[in-house]
């Protein structure tokens, strides 16, 4: 009988090996998903800030998840529904601001990912005062989420 691995030997490793690459991307595609490593930063609102300012009219508040979103949970009290994937989606922003990109706009989508895109585009796009909120509304690592902290929603129209 030869020395070493044999046939069966290898394929059990190769299966190994696999699997365990294959649970390695399987965790990093969920962290990003579930946006564990979002902090709260120095121009990003908690939950419950964003809906105090929001009623309190010191920003806009966007939700810019997508329609399917909105009719699943419903959308936070005092938000503004706008789709991020819209085209003319800076012209409606526009629209809601008068026209002014120095109005303090926060956006929120579901777990901060999006949002954090879509801060740096309005940013490239001149808006002076863009807020993110990073925990979204079925939070992430900077805290619960607008759901879980038990905010107000209404559905959307």
């Amino acid at each position: 009988m030869p020395n070493g691995p044999t046939p069966s030997r290898f394929a059990r490793r190769g299966f190994l090996v696999g699997a365990g690459a294959a649970i390695g991307v399987a965790g990093l595609a969920g962290a990003r998903w579930f946006n564990i490593a979002a902090t709260v930063q120095e121009r990003d609102l908690t939950a419950p800030e964003a809906l105090a300012a929001a009623q309190a009219g010191e920003i806009l508040l966007i939700d810019i998840r997508r329609p399917d979103e909105w009719a699943r949970t419903g959308i936070g009290q005092g938000a503004v529904a706008i789709d991020m994937r819209r085209t003319d989606f800076i012209e409606v922003l526009l629209g809601h601001v008068g026209g002014r990109r120095d109005v303090p706009v926060a956006l929120i989508c579901a777990r901060g990912v999006r949002s954090a895109k879509m801060s740096a585009r309005l940013d490239a796009a001149g808006f002076t005062q863009v807020l993110d909120v990073p925990e979204g509304m079925s939070g992430s690592g900077a805290g619960p989420g607008w759901i879980k902290r038990g905010l107000p929603l209404v559905q959307p129209n």
